[in-house]
């Protein structure tokens, strides 16, 4: 297993360590803290670089598909007309 800091995740995806903290602190990135560091496993960058989609994943799209046709439904009939 490959463990990696959040600088250097922040490079791989070519964002600020400060929005890679934010998303640790949100919980859209999984990380564990080792000492006063945040350390990410290969897991769940490959998670972040959709290279693996999860159950919890499609459910979660499912999910907002439902939610969409709920809303929107009639529009989208109508606009699957045109």
């Amino acid at each position: 297993m490959l463990d990696i800091t959040v600088p250097e995740l922040a490079e791989m995806l070519g964002l600020s360590r400060v929005t890679v903290y934010r998303w640790v602190k949100s919980g859209k990135i999984k990380a564990r803290k080792i000492g006063h560091a945040y350390v990410i496993t290969d897991e769940h960058i490959l998670k972040l670089l959709n290279k693996k989609i999860t159950d919890e994943d499609k459910q979660n799209i499912a999910n907002a598909v439902q939610k969409i046709i709920a809303e929107y439904g009639e529009t989208l009939r109508l606009l699957g007309k045109e």
